[in-house]
């Protein structure tokens, strides 16, 4: 119970920075529809409420199952079973990834079907698979993190050349949805429990990163390939603008709880299973904490089943119509001012980054505060969301002028870095683009770009969490810089 109470805070501190500047936003800016409104308030407290019940989850399952599943692959000495472990692991978790359902289902509703849903998750999660097995190979095998992400990002670089502008968009923000609730923390978990068996401690505690941060290579490497060997020809698209919930908030919802109870089920039963063998055949986990895991899976279940039911009955609607809204009445300030203000508490919301920052304070012995890393990243994806909002306006301005520098001052940096700022740092990319942003941030770049004459809604809609899982990876590694500086200096005196 303490638990709970403790996550039910933690979450309401979280998501009330969003609920207050969308109120501010109605009463000073964007005047919502009283039923866009009520569905937005009704879908803020059923994330609340669902995402309390998930974090418990993640703490009492997800995480656990990850770890003991990473020593169990770590103990076995085989090469074998760590690729196909990581082949089947990887997979299954990313297409049990809300952030990546959501971005799917976008993407189909954006392109009317041309490409679908279970298209995007199967492709994006054959790419996260076989970046999986890449990243446990260099974790047993203490291959450099760097060298790994550099060999990655340059085939990227090359492959985006041969690639169309919608699809550069979309293999980007695949990576970037594809790391989110339930990623993470058991990529995380996953790492840490092979890294930990070695005898080496430092070496340890570097390895414990960088397996999402080459995990998500994955999916842009995936998309793009796909684009190159079967182009779709020229996508158009476009996306309808609702004003509120025809039907009411509680009826969608309900709706909404009925469609996402076998969707969830469809992607948690996978885990389940391969767990069971686990443990049936390696694991042997006594019944005691056994019972525990599976109270958690049943927490994992109800928590996303309520968070994605609030998402999609009300929250994400909102965040359309002001983005529409501020781009009709040609509002570019407003447009620029909510886009950072809206990146910067968003990311206080994400479960995944809680994760991070507790799994960054526990490796480095308290040394590093959550509060400190929070700030960077809301700063970072504040940023990210500002530069979506200009990519919206500002015609001539694609996705590839932001990325190209970007990835290269970040690989650049990482050859300066402390290395294990740089497994940090890659790692947050993921995390900081998982759920919310993958809802009503995304919501909002694509109703500006629906409400932007220049703006194509294929090209300009997406590429925003591109961005946000961008400009983490920079702004954690200056701030890596600037730390290990700071203690080189207090070390001298």
């Amino acid at each position: 119970m303490n638990a709970l109470k403790e996550r039910f805070f933690e979450v309401l501190r979280a998501v009330l920075p969003i609920v207050v500047l969308v109120i501010l936003i109605h009463f000073l800016l964007v005047p919502l529809p009283s039923s866009a409104l009520f569905g937005f308030l009704m879908g803020a407290v059923a994330i609340i409420i669902g995402m309390t019940i998930f974090l418990v989850g993640i703490d009492i399952a997800i995480t656990p199952i990850g770890t003991n599943m990473g020593k169990g692959i770590a103990l076995s000495n085989k090469v074998i079973v760590v690729v196909l472990a990581g082949l089947i692991l990887g997979f299954f978790i990313s297409a049990a990834e809300p952030s990546l359902t959501v971005l799917g289902n976008q993407i189909g509703t954006v392109t009317g079907n041309a490409i679908s849903s279970m298209f995007i998750i199967g492709v994006v999660s054959i790419g996260i698979a076989v970046m999986v097995v890449i990243g446990l190979l260099r974790i047993v095998y203490s291959l450099s993190l760097i060298y790994v992400l550099s060999i990655a990002y340059g085939i990227i670089f090359i492959l985006s050349f041969f690639t169309s502008s919608e699809f550069l968009s979309i293999a980007f923000d695949a990576s970037g949805a594809t790391t989110g609730s339930v990623t993470v923390p058991f990529l995380l978990a996953l790492s840490t429990g092979i890294a930990g068996l070695k005898k080496n401690s430092k070496t340890s505690e570097e390895d414990s990163f960088g397996l999402v941060a080459i995990a998500s290579t994955g999916a842009i490497l995936s998309v793009m390939i796909v684009n190159i060997f079967s182009p779709m020809g020229e996508l158009t698209g476009s996306l309808e603008i609702s004003v509120g919930a025809e039907r009411g908030f509680f009826t969608n919802f309900g709706s909404e709880l009925i469609s996402q109870t076998l969707d969830v089920f469809i992607a948690i039963a996978p885990i389940v299973i391969i767990f069971s063998l686990f443990q049936k055949f390696k694991l042997k986990l006594p019944r005691r904490q056994l019972k525990r895991i599976w109270k958690g899976l049943g927490y994992v279940f109800v928590g996303l089943i309520v968070f994605l039911a609030g998402v999609n009955a009300g929250f994400m609607n909102v965040g359309s119509l002001i983005g529409f809204a501020l781009a009709e009445q040609n509002s570019i300030i407003m447009l620029f001012v909510v886009g950072f203000s809206l990146g910067f508490v968003s990311i206080l919301a994400e479960p995944a980054v809680s994760v991070l920052t507790k799994q960054i304070g526990n490796v480095t012995s308290g040394s590093i505060k959550p509060a400190a890393i929070l700030s960077t990243l809301s700063i970072g994806v504040g940023s990210a969301i500002l530069f979506s909002t200009m990519r919206v306006v500002i015609e001539g301005l694609e996705l590839w002028h932001f990325l190209l520098p970007g990835y290269l001052l970040a690989v650049g940096l990482s050859f300066v870095v402390p290395k294990v700022f740089v497994g940090m740092a890659f790692d947050a990319g993921g995390v900081a683009s998982g759920p919310m942003t993958a809802t009503f941030i995304l919501a909002f770049i694509q109703g500006a770009a629906q409400g932007t004459p220049s703006a194509d809604i294929l090209i300009d809609g997406f590429g925003m969490i591109a961005l946000v899982a961008l400009m983490p990876i920079l702004s954690l590694q200056i701030f890596g810089l600037i730390y290990h500086l700071r203690s080189v200096k207090l070390n001298k005196n």
